[in-house]
């Protein structure tokens, strides 16, 4: 019989909390990453995303830990083997090449010299290895941050809004390979607001509001039935309302002989009104997008303050 155990997270973080000034921005944030997958950050400019990535690598001080395989950050001798993280942009010399710059930072996490043609071919970038620094556009200054993340060839990569002043085709490129690399049996975390790119690109959804996890689910889940809205037409609404609300459902009316359904699917709604002889002069289901959701939940959080 085949193994249907669950996969182990590559990293686990747990009640991350930050205090700046008296004021509470991140409160008891938990999120994990799993190999083969990419997991979208999701969250409102100064939501905390930031914040969070940032205590998850080290970088702030706060309480919470995060384990990247069974282990604090500090505990690895070669971090750079661990995780590869893109927080904007590239903190290099504007004077020094491309190659100058990414052999500077190999040198200093202690990977092998020839490294940096790997990473190079791996994010397109072979021809411009001579290019300056400063010298570079949004889309190719991404991409060598992206290429001086995996100097270490990490297990886990973690990008802060890298999709921010991107042009269609860089982004486009951004997705197709962080997708490679996950399918590759690595975890990716993306942080971002850009929820029509995150519906494309993401395995799994957090949502963080107000520095709180508001939302955890996977885009299969979140495509399911019981987030989706059932459109019926029928002269006998009143009869159709008691039904679906004996099932577990919603039924808001929408207009004359018109409403929409929640908590059920079109197959259920169908069945049902047949089974009770309930006319039907129209029925469909439209799922639920990742904008929608991020909105309700989003909004549920604010109208909770």
């Amino acid at each position: 019989m085949a193994d249907l155990k669950a996969p182990s997270p590559l990293v686990t973080a747990q009640g991350l909390t930050k205090d700046f000034r008296g004021h509470r921005v991140l409160s008891g944030v938990c999120l994990q990453l799993f190999p083969h997958r990419v997991t979208g950050f999701l969250g409102a400019n100064g939501a905390g995303k930031t914040t969070a990535i940032r205590m998850m690598l080290g970088l702030l001080p706060g309480s919470g830990e995060t384990l990247f395989m069974g282990r604090s950050l500090a505990q690895w001798r070669a971090p750079a083997e661990v995780v590869g993280a893109v927080l904007g942009g590239v903190a290099g010399h504007p004077e020094h090449s491309v190659r100058m710059h990414l052999r500077m930072v190999a040198a200093g996490i202690g990977v092998p010299g020839t490294r940096e043609d790997e990473v190079l071919s791996r994010v397109g970038m072979q021809e411009a290895a001579g290019l300056r620094l400063g010298r570079l556009s949004l889309g190719m200054g991404q991409r060598v941050a992206i290429a001086q993340a995996l100097l270490g060839d990490p297990r886990v990569l973690i990008l802060d809004e890298p999709t921010n002043g991107l042009d269609p085709h860089s982004v486009r490129w951004l997705r197709v390979f962080l997708r490679d690399f996950a399918d590759d049996g690595r975890a990716v975390l993306v942080s971002s607001h850009q929820l029509a790119e995150m519906e494309q690109l993401a395995d799994e959804v957090v949502v963080l509001a107000r520095g709180r996890v508001v939302a955890d689910t996977s885009m299969a889940e979140l495509s399911g039935i019981a987030h989706g809205r059932v459109g019926v037409q029928s002269p006998a609404l009143d009869k159709l309302t008691q039904l679906v609300e004996q099932q577990g459902g919603t039924l808001k009316v929408t207009g004359p002989g018109t409403a929409g359904i929640t908590g059920l699917s079109r197959f259920q709604v169908g069945d049902l009104a047949a089974e009770h002889s309930v006319p039907l002069h129209w029925l469909d289901e439209r799922l639920t997008s990742l904008e929608e959701f991020y909105l309700s939940v989003a909004d549920q959080e604010f109208e909770s303050r």
